[in-house]
Parts: C-alpha cells; sequence; structure tokens
C-alpha cells in the first residue's frame, strides 16, 4: 500500500540467531566492559580446575578412605571373637511368616555366651524371627566381652571410599561456585564504584541550570 513506511532490514547474520547468555562476555559489543570480559576469564579458568581437580581428588580421597577403612576392619578382626551364644528367651515372630521382609527382618533377643575370660556373660543379639529360646546363635564380641558389630566387610568398605570420593569432588566443584560467586560480587561492587566515580563528575554538568 503506498504511503506505508518500509519495516527496518534486519540484522547482518544468520536469522534468529541470539547470542547464547553464557557466552555474551566473549561477544564483541560496545556494552561490555573489561570488568566483564575479567569475569569471563576468571569463569573459564575455575571451570578448568574444577575439571582437572576435581576427578583426582575424589580418586585421592577415596583411595585414602579405603586404606583406612581396610585397616580399621583388619584391627577389628584382630580384637573381636565370633561366638557362640543361647537364646535366653523366644523371639518374636514376624507378622508374614516366610515372606521376604520376614528372612531380612531381625530382632533385639537376650542372649547369654562365655566371654574372654571364661565368665558367663549376657548381652543383646538381633536375630532372626521365630527363633526359640535354648536356639543357638554366633554374635561378635569385643576384648572386653561385650556383644557389638561385625568388622567391616568389603563392600561396606567400598562404599564408604566411594562416599568419601564422591564428597571430595563435590566439595572441589561447591569450591570453584564459590571462587566463582566472590569473584562475581568483587567485580560488581568495583563497577558500582565507578559508576558512582563517573556519576560524582557528570551530575554537576547535568543538573547545572542553563
Amino acid at each position: 500500500m503506498a504511503g506505508d513506511t518500509p519495516h527496518a532490514p534486519p540484522p547482518p547474520g544468520r536469522p534468529g540467531a541470539r547470542p547464547h547468555p553464557l557466552l555474551w562476555r566473549w561477544r564483541r559489543n560496545p556494552l561490555r566492559r573489561p570488568s566483564d570480559r575479567l569475569q569471563a576469564w576468571i569463569a573459564l579458568g575455575l571451570a578448568l580446575a574444577v575439571l582437572v581437580v576435581a576427578p583426582f581428588a575424589g580418586l585421592a580421597a577415596g583411595d585414602a578412605a579405603h586404606r583406612h577403612y581396610r585397616g580399621t576392619a583388619e584391627r577389628q578382626e584382630r580384637s573381636r571373637a565370633h561366638v557362640p551364644a543361647v537364646l535366653v528367651h523366644d523371639a518374636p515372630r514376624h507378622p508374614e511368616p516366610g515372606s521376604p521382609e520376614a528372612r531380612e527382618s531381625r530382632y533385639p533377643v537376650t542372649v547369654r555366651f562365655t566371654g574372654p575370660d571364661g565368665a558367663p556373660r549376657t548381652g543383646t543379639a538381633q536375630v532372626e524371627p521365630g527363633l526359640t529360646a535354648g536356639n543357638t546363635v554366633h554374635v561378635w564380641t569385643d576384648r572386653s566381652g561385650g556383644v557389638t558389630e561385625p568388622p567391616l566387610d568389603a563392600g561396606q568398605i567400598r562404599s564408604r571410599a566411594m562416599g568419601w570420593g564422591i564428597l571430595a569432588l563435590l566439595a572441589v566443584v561447591l569450591t570453584g561456585l564459590a571462587a566463582y560467586g566472590i569473584a562475581g560480587r568483587t567485580l560488581h561492587r568495583r563497577n558500582l564504584a565507578g559508576w558512582d566515580t563517573d556519576w560524582a563528575c557528570t551530575e554537576p554538568r547535568w543538573s547545572r541550570s542553563p
């Protein structure tokens, strides 16, 4: 239609292309400040550092934890004994005998056994449901003759070592994020201070009466 104002031509480049929000500090534009570029380099440096350090930290922590818990298990095996014990009273029966839950369930029951000094002792052991008084089970005892947990097995050692490795890896990642946050906040405050200084020089000329 005659007289209509033509639309402005589209900007050069691929139609619909927009800079990625995470990469805008790397693109040349008149609004980019030196601090923006510095922040981009800090982010890149921290990302590379985390990618390099985190796996090594996880492996080192996991290996150290594995050696620690393996030594703990060996000490437990030397200081603990697996002895027979007799139930003093009947164990409770599971509501669903024969079910998978019943096979996994354990109930605390008082048991009688012989301590390291040869004297009779009593303690509480976790036993299968439905056992009657007089049945014999085996319990782990420490050097003082008290009922205790069994030594750590290979699965427990492995799972705890993996847990410490994962924690170390996450610690490195969180440290990197915290460092980036501190750097970003510091640069932001620096920009605000610069804006205040520039405005202090510019404001008198804007507010001056003609």
